[in-house]
């Protein structure tokens, strides 16, 4: 047991102190088109013989590549998931307020071209070509449950949440790295476990403070995942944290209207597809698109059924 809390101590404060040093340096991850959502093309198309990046005889790039490079746009329009028409025609009727609050994932770190992450994706999908929808972010790195609810106060954040129609949260990852700092030499898998019980308290209280401004506004709290289960997929205890605070939130919006919770740790599971950013913490912008396609996923279905 002591040698499980040891390895614990010494990869979550590792994983967690490699963020807190990256995360005030410039993002330098390559850019993608985020314009529509989508999928790389290995990702959700098997590849073909004839469209393969690269000739195998010859090495060189495939006529398809090659278009590609001559219009950028071009890739755009080969895999667009079916999400993209359904936000379109759900929004298309519609003229919502939709506020983003939360953290670092809400605000978009990891975004190559700082766009917004997840909420920038969305905005650019649903206002594609026509405004249906006014998106606020006011998502801030390093924020905690206690940290956001000051912010509720706010008179500016109080007034646009009041007035919104879908409400996005992002919270809880920087409640568990404050546990990491406050008990570094004493770090075992109690110290999260008993630290739970408070996180829950403060969400509890997010929840309030928020429909006691609005409560008719559709609420959606996005859960978080385990960035650290590519690396370290045998320390199952990494696993356990997290989805042990996932379910305080899962738990908590099942005990108020209008609010759902949306999972993510699932998207970031797969081995094969680099989904991280350079800081191995914030998701790159592949990352971000798949958060952005199930956040709208649980809007458009949820709502219209």
């Amino acid at each position: 047991m002591k040698r499980k809390a040891l390895i614990i101590l010494v990869i979550i404060t590792s994983g967690f102190f490699i963020f807190i040093l990256s995360s005030d340096k410039t993002q330098t991850t390559h850019y993608r088109d985020t314009t529509v959502i989508e999928e790389n093309k290995e990702e959700t198309e098997p590849e073909s013989s004839v469209t393969k990046n690269k000739n195998e005889s010859t090495g060189e790039d495939s006529e398809e590549e090659m278009k590609q490079k001559e219009n950028p746009e071009s890739k755009v329009s080969n895999i667009i998931v079916e999400v993209v028409q359904n936000t379109i025609d759900f929004f298309s009727e519609k003229d919502l307020n939709i506020v983003a609050v939360g953290d670092s994932l809400t605000q978009g770190v990891g975004d190559s071209q700082n766009q917004g992450g997840y909420v920038g994706i969305i905005d650019r999908t649903i206002n594609k070509d026509t405004k249906h929808a006014n998106i606020q972010n006011f998502g801030k790195r390093g924020d905690r449950t206690d940290q956001l609810l000051l912010r509720l106060n706010d008179p500016k954040v109080a007034t646009s949440v009041s007035e919104a129609d879908i409400i996005l949260i992002t919270i809880g990852a920087n409640d568990i790295m404050q546990v990491v700092k406050e008990n570094f030499t004493q770090l075992t898998y109690g110290k999260f476990a008993d630290a739970r019980s408070d996180y829950e308290k403060r969400l509890r209280a997010v929840f309030e403070r928020i429909q006691s401004l609005n409560d008719e506004a559709k609420i959606y709290l996005i859960g978080f995942y385990n960035p650290f289960a590519k690396y370290f997929p045998e320390i199952e205890e990494l696993g356990m944290i997290v989805d042990d605070w996932n379910e305080v939130g899962e738990k908590m919006t099942g005990e108020y209207s209008n609010t759902t919770y949306i999972p993510t740790k699932d998207l970031f599971a797969d081995e094969d597809i680099d989904l991280f950013a350079e800081d191995h913490f914030h998701p790159n912008d592949r990352g971000y698109e798949r958060m952005a396609k199930r956040v709208l996923n649980y809007i458009t279905e949820e709502t219209e059924g």
